[in-house]
């Protein structure tokens, strides 16, 4: 009679289920880690589209300051000198953060108030802008960058503010350059060396999810 042996299987069945164990547990790990990153991805979109959406929205401000200042209350270069809280204008330069953005607009509540260089109190007192459907609220600030309010006294370009004294320092620029002057230049008038003054536009447009953007341009305006 031969001696037969068992087959091998039966006693390597339960080695096979270990390994099978083994790829399942990495399989499902890699499915909970591709979802994840999936979630992660959609929020990092979803964000950025809603600080997309702000950036568009807070062209409204800017809508709103240039039409001050073409046909406004701050239509004349006179009606710059000093400060206007009702239309959220200071006439002396705010003091800024080190990414030059107004303290004032960093503060929350409904009359947030800013140090100006000179060191007096700024309190801007327009409403905000508001759509309350979409959860978007937007606040402004113009400052105009001189050193103290009144009539600029200036007669050489960029000087900078820095405190108040006894003339009223201003940031300015050539208004004879092409790009603020051209238009009086083709209608005949010799702007010569006149002075534009500087403006800056910061805003702050608050949305869903705690969404915040700050934006903040320039712009000038020949003196008279």
């Amino acid at each position: 009679m031969t001696k037969q042996s068992l087959p091998k299987a039966s006693r390597e069945r339960g080695v096979v289920l270990l390994f099978c164990l083994i790829v399942l547990v990495v399989l499902l790990s890699g499915g909970v880690a591709v979802v994840r990153s999936m979630n992660s991805s959609l929020f990092s979109a979803g964000n950025l589209a809603f600080k997309r959406d702000l950036v568009n929205r807070g062209e409204l401000a800017a809508s709103t300051v240039l039409t001050q200042f073409k046909s406004g209350a701050l239509a004349t270069v006179a009606d710059t000198y000093n400060n206007m809280p009702a239309r959220n204008y200071s006439a002396v330069q705010l003091v800024a953060n080190d990414r030059g953005i107004p303290m004032v607009l960093l503060k929350t509540g409904a009359t947030p108030t800013g140090k100006n260089v000179a060191g007096a109190d700024f309190s801007p007192t327009s409403a905000d802008i508001k759509d309350d459907a979409a959860g978007v609220t937007i606040r402004y600030v113009i400052d105009r960058l001189c050193s103290a309010t009144g009539e600029p006294t200036i007669t050489t370009t960029n000087t900078p503010p820095t405190s108040a004294g006894a003339d009223v320092h201003c940031v300015s620029v050539p208004s004879s350059t092409d790009l603020i002057g051209g238009d009086a230049r083709r209608a005949g008038k010799d702007l010569g060396n006149a002075l534009a003054l500087v403006y800056r536009l910061t805003v702050r447009v608050s949305g869903p999810r705690d969404t915040q953007v700050f934006l903040q341009s320039s712009f000038t305006n020949p003196l008279e």
